[in-house]
């Protein structure tokens, strides 16, 4: 099973770069992030040895370019009515899903392991905790794993990538938007405690921040991992249930 979908995420991984649009893509977001870390973020003003200026944007860069990538792994499928033809082939439902879903998710690794001079410069420049940042690496990896695996549940709803990109946006903001303190203050005035508890830990934000910050608590490790396995659940039922349509 483990060899099957592998081969999946190698062939789907290899048609990134068969079009210019992988470079596109990379290439603007190493441009964003290097815009916000060192313009917006004020990267050089801190005077701090730290990369909390690139993190505290990768949620927003995210919630765009993320979509940009899932919008075409079902729904151009479904358009050219190729989806068909792969759920006949010697796989199983679950390999596909999987595949193409590790295929996207490596893609998206490799954009994040382009900012890899960032990292360089601020050790070059001072001696920051690199504990840290590695840390906010691995946030950043699965945040754009947990909105990969939205995406692509969201992409096998349409034929169409522009519906399947709002649509994915739409729902990683709200995954996000729940963490904002305006809007825990605004429950926070009348609803329980606990209810406010319990939507600050479904907020990606929270758990993001908290990675951010160097911790590496295993609450927020779950949080993301339940995500993306239960949206690549609902990929496959969506799936299984358009090919009985």
């Amino acid at each position: 099973m483990i060899a099957r979908t592998l081969v999946i995420a190698r062939r789907e991984f290899a048609s990134y770069f068969a079009t210019p649009l992988a470079a596109v893509f990379l290439v603007i977001f190493l441009f964003l992030a290097g815009l916000f870390t060192f313009n917006i973020g004020g990267f050089y003003d801190r005077a701090q040895a730290d990369l909390r200026p690139f993190f505290q944007y990768h949620p927003w860069l995210f919630l765009f370019l993320v979509p940009a990538v899932s919008m075409r792994l079902w729904a151009e499928e479904r358009r050219t009515g190729t989806v068909e033809l792969l759920t006949t082939l010697p796989f199983r439902l679950g390999e596909l899903v999987v595949g193409k879903f590790l295929a996207a998710w490596g893609f998206t690794l490799v954009a994040l392991a382009l900012t890899a001079p960032v990292w360089i410069t601020v050790n070059w420049l001072g001696e920051p905790d690199n504990g840290v940042i590695l840390a906010g690496y691995v946030g950043s990896a699965l945040m754009a794993g947990a909105f990969l695996a939205v995406g692509a549940c969201l992409s096998a709803c349409s034929k169409s990538q522009v519906i399947a990109f709002v649509s994915c946006v739409v729902a990683c903001f709200l995954l996000l938007l729940t963490g904002f303190p305006a809007v825990q203050d605004f429950f926070s005035g009348w609803a329980p405690r606990a209810v406010v508890e319990a939507l600050a830990s479904m907020s990606a934000l929270i758990h993001f921040e908290a990675m951010v910050r160097g911790v590496l608590d295993a609450r927020d490790l779950l949080f993301f991992t339940s995500v993306i396995v239960a949206f690549l659940f609902m990929n496959a039922l969506v799936i299984d249930w358009k090919k009985a349509l």
